[in-house]
């Protein structure tokens, strides 16, 4: 749980209940004990939910001011305990509903984009659409590249791009999902291609960060600059 309490005595400093709105002209103790309060808040604001605030707030001053507990320790240990467990199953089931929602929407994305004359469907799944041909070199499974390129979902959320950053990468050519694996073979060097990569060829059930969720289907644009010397 990522509930840090720090310095929670900032909070305490009047036993009021400040029922007026906190602003510049609230005293120091009130506007400190607010920025703090918002901030913890806002940084815990998943784990908060399903928490009745008032009881927290009831315990933050009872600890404060040295005051005995109403639970033992042993039973606030397995009550915090459960609570976990229970948030954990909650979110497990939340991730399962999504990677059944994005298999199906990647799923009818890719059967509407093959049907589209300059996309190319490989024996894997991976749908591609050459925007430049190359006139160099192609990697092997085993080559180093560098490239550019810019990742994003199907909605047109961008989750990386190299391009932005005006940095080309180098990495292996099998250090990458198996989506780009495979389409940089499709490639020399020169060329730009657009990759249309589902979820088994990408990031699965996993997912990655925060973005990018389990089953979800990727665009990539990728520029292939290089292959280098291993």
């Amino acid at each position: 749980m990522k509930i840090y309490i720090g310095l929670v005595s900032l909070l305490l400093s009047s036993h009021a209940v400040f029922a007026a709105e906190i602003n510049q002209k609230s005293s120091q103790a009130e506007q400190v004990g607010y920025s703090f309060g918002y901030l913890m808040g806002r940084s815990n604001a998943e784990t908060l939910k399903g928490m009745d605030l008032d009881a927290f707030s009831k315990g933050l001053k009872a600890a404060s001011r040295g005051e005995k507990a109403t639970l033992t320790d042993e039973q606030m240990a397995t009550i915090l305990t459960q609570f976990k467990r229970q948030n954990e199953a909650k979110e497990l089931i939340e991730l399962k509903q999504k990677a059944e929602n994005n298999t199906k929407i990647g799923q009818a994305f890719l059967a509407e984009n093959a049907k589209k004359p300059e996309i190319k469907t490989t024996k894997s799944g991976l749908q591609y659409q050459v925007i430049q041909a190359g006139q160099g070199k192609t990697p092997k499974a085993n080559s180093r590249v560098k490239v550019h390129y810019e990742g994003r979902l199907i909605d047109g959320t961008v989750f990386d791009s190299s391009i932005a950053r005006q940095q080309p990468v180098e990495f292996g050519t099998s250090q990458v999902i198996m989506g780009w694996t495979e389409g940089l073979q499709l490639m020399k060097e020169g060329a730009k291609y657009r990759f249309f990569i589902p979820a088994e060829l990408a990031y699965g059930q996993i997912g990655s960060g925060d973005v990018i969720e389990p089953n979800s289907t990727l665009i990539f644009d990728v520029e292939l600059i290089e292959v280098l010397k291993n």
